[in-house]
């Protein structure tokens, strides 16, 4: 287990984290990554109750692929929902794996300053961090109050 690692134990009830690791765990296993090899899988939990989840789809023109956090954000918004109040995600990297700088946007899109974020490896939770944490200072939709009608 990483030293990093923290038990569910320690970590809210509300949060339902360790039912979230384990849906990220399970569309981690489907995928695609042909090329890097390197699976990831994000789930979602909503407000309302919901859990939505994605996994990383490569794509042999690279840019075209698409992130296991951007998967479970489509799929959210497709359901209905427009909040993120937890978002946990899974690789199988030895060290702490985090949201790429693009998912950081996109997940800033949908979350509050204060939303846990849960990095998790195959051991289970390595990292929590704050929105606020994983983008500092960032630019998000109350930025734009009053510029967009």
């Amino acid at each position: 287990m990483s030293q990093l690692a923290i038990n569910f134990t320690d970590i809210p009830s509300e949060h339902r984290v360790r039912e979230l690791f384990l849906a990220a765990q399970d569309v981690q296993a489907r995928a695609y990554a042909p090329y890097s090899h390197f699976l990831v899988g994000a789930a979602i939990l909503t407000p309302t109750g919901n859990t939505y989840v994605g996994c990383n789809v490569e794509n042999a023109a690279y840019p075209v692929g698409s992130c296991a956090e951007a998967g479970a954000i489509a799929a959210m918004v497709a359901g209905g929902d427009t909040e993120i109040a937890v978002l946990v995600t899974i690789c199988d990297s030895a060290e702490v794996g985090t949201c790429c700088g693009g998912c950081r946007q996109r997940v800033r899109e949908f979350a509050k300053s204060d939303t846990p974020i849960y990095a998790c490896g195959p051991d289970g939770i390595r990292a929590v961090f704050t929105m606020e944490q994983l983008l500092p200072t960032s630019f998000g939709p109350e930025n734009l109050v009053g510029f967009v009608s």
